[in-house]
């Protein structure tokens, strides 16, 4: 009896697909080359799409039966689709914030170049004299030429103006403010470093104006907040960057409650264009109550996760981001170290770089709250998204990590490690190991301001490992790509060319690979930022990949980057997106 139940349940089952596949599509691409990334590696031709999900993915012969009188038909005339990527890591309300503000653009610039367009920013905005803040960004400080030159509340302070200025490094982990803004924020000689941050000061103990981590608080706090109005159209702007580049779903990695609301209220209206994943932080200060801390994220959860994802773009809050440390970046370098950052024991001119007794700060998190809170994340169903820079944080991360799965089990909880610049060999095989997540920013793995940079605090044999993406590729880990932005411009394709090369671009003036690290081949990138990311977020039997059944999440390319030299993926230009078998995004022709 249940043998044939079986065997009837089977047979409607089969024909309810060929039935399925008797319906036209309502959108067809076919004459392409299709970079499916499922498992098996299928190569097809063709794909067809029908209310917002694939029902065909194949040869060009046999899609013709989806083909009816109201299908849209695209031929690529041997054109390149694929899926449309996933981003594992970014800050898009910020990132619109900032589309928004006075910019330096990224830029390695002089002092003077520094001071000249932060003028000019205060020029135009004169009628906000003498009080009003301004906000400066994306300040490539690690790129600051000639390499090596200092900053300080002198630099700000030559401006002709009263107001207050605060600017902020692109990294995010760094601020300089002039002598009217720390006045403000009564940031003293004596005022003594937060948990998390520091203040830095001169050889007379006075504050310089530069400001780490949780030391900015002492000037953010004071800055005009943004309106929900603001947030919402930072968070239209993002979309509208991210579609343009074939971005289809992202993980906003520091989810303030803003972020959720703007976009949540876009996909009330109907007007989000990308799935959204969000991260909401547990900060170091919570550390002491871990139960609350997780409340916190669960609260968020019941508040704006979406439940399970559909065909059109939703939000889930199943993330909880941690930061462990801050960067390696010179002259921060407040990234949590294994071995002690090198000082110079010589002079200027003889220089004597020998190892020092700094290693950074401590992790941010002790080792048994940070376990705790990890494990109270997991019996939730919350995934850790944890900031590591340094080899010491990552080792602390994979460390609560392994108390965790002890604790819960074989509970699928997908811990995520950004960033990950620098690893100890040791725990290269540690990541498959605890199913850890290296989300890495491959643009960083090249010669810079901010690598080259780093040549005399770390030593030889610690720069060839540095920005392991292919050692960890090769220990078994399985390797996502996280933007950053607005860390960095909003540039996936540059990315992922370096994710390649490990080579700058020729107009930057560094010349070369960066360390001993092998790389990733074309393929190993565009999984990192498609199928693994997916993975990463859950959502691998929804999107991630071009499959029978999974939403028609897909974008269509200018050229093929697995066919390309690799310096030309950087050239790579979206032609169209599509998230859940609508338009969001076509380039003008």
């Amino acid at each position: 009896m249940v043998r044939s139940l079986v065997t009837i349940l089977a047979t409607v089952l089969s024909i309810t697909i060929l039935f399925a596949q008797q319906q036209p599509a309502d959108r067809i691409y076919r004459h392409g080359v299709v970079f499916t990334a499922d498992g098996q590696q299928t190569a097809a031709e063709a794909v067809a799409v029908r209310e917002g999900r694939i029902v065909y993915v194949g040869g060009n012969a046999g899609v013709e039966p989806f083909v009816g009188k109201n299908t849209k038909v695209t031929d690529l005339h041997g054109g390149f689709l694929m899926p449309g990527l996933v981003d594992g890591h970014m800050h898009p309300l910020e990132a619109g914030l900032k589309l928004q503000k006075c910019s330096l653009n990224y830029e390695p610039i002089t002092v003077e170049e520094m001071q000249k367009r932060i003028q000019a920013c205060l020029d135009k905005t004169k009628n906000e004299e003498p009080d009003t803040w301004l906000e400066v960004v994306s300040w490539f400080q690690e790129g600051m030429v000639p390499a090596g030159v200092k900053t300080s509340r002198a630099t700000l302070d030559a401006l002709k103006t009263k107001r207050p200025i605060f600017v902020l490094s692109s990294f995010g982990h760094t601020a300089l403010a002039n002598s009217r803004a720390l006045a403000l924020a009564k940031i003293t000689k004596e005022t003594a470093d937060p948990l998390g941050g520091k203040i830095w000061h001169d050889a007379n103990g006075n504050p310089t104006g530069l400001l780490e981590d949780a030391a900015q608080e002492f000037c953010s706090k004071l800055l005009p907040k943004p309106t929900a109005q603001d947030d919402l159209a930072a968070a239209k702007l993002a979309l509208k960057a991210m579609n343009a580049q074939g971005v289809t779903t992202f993980l906003d990695a520091d989810t303030p409650e803003g972020s959720m609301v703007a976009f949540t209220e876009l996909q009330k209206s109907g007007k989000l264009t990308a799935r959204g994943h969000f991260a909401p932080q547990i900060a170091p200060e919570e550390a002491g109550d871990p139960a609350k801390a997780v409340a916190k994220i669960v609260a968020y959860a019941k508040n704006y996760d979406q439940g399970a994802p559909k065909v059109s773009p939703g939000i889930t809050v199943r993330n909880a981001k941690l930061y462990l440390d801050g960067v390696i970046a010179a002259p921060a370098l407040t990234g949590n170290m294994l071995e002690p950052y090198r000082v110079n024991a010589g002079t200027e001119q003889a220089p004597n770089w020998v190892p020092g007794k700094s290693r950074g700060p401590d992790v941010y998190f002790q080792a048994k709250p940070l376990a705790e809170i990890l494990t109270g994340l997991a019996r939730a169903g919350i995934d850790p998204h944890m900031h590591v820079d340094g080899d010491g944080a990552v080792n602390a991360a994979l460390n609560g990590i392994e108390a965790m799965r002890t604790a819960v089990g074989s509970a699928d909880i997908r811990p995520g490690l950004a960033h990950c610049e620098i690893v100890g060999p040791a725990n290269f095989t540690r990541f498959k190991a605890l199913g850890a997540i290296p989300v890495l920013s491959f643009q960083w793995e090249k010669p810079a301001g901010d690598t080259v940079g780093l040549t005399n605090y770390f030593g030889p044999e610690r720069m060839k490992i540095l920005e392991p993406a292919g050692l960890l590729a090769n220990a078994g880990a399985r390797v996502v790509y996280g933007s950053d932005w607005p860390v960095d411009l909003l540039d996936e394709w540059f990315a992922l060319k370096v994710g390649v090369t490990r080579m700058n671009a020729p107009s930057a003036g560094f010349q070369g690979k960066l360390g001993e690290d092998p790389g990733l081949s074309p393929e190993q990138v565009l999984r990192a930022i498609t199928i693994d990311a997916a993975y990463e977020l859950h959502t691998e039997q929804l999107t991630g990949s071009l499959e029978v059944g999974k939403v028609a999440d897909l974008i269509v390319l200018d050229r093929n980057p697995l066919k390309i030299a690799p310096e030309d993926i950087a050239n790579v230009k979206v032609l169209e997106t599509v998230v859940g078998g609508k338009t969001v995004y076509e380039a003008t022709r």
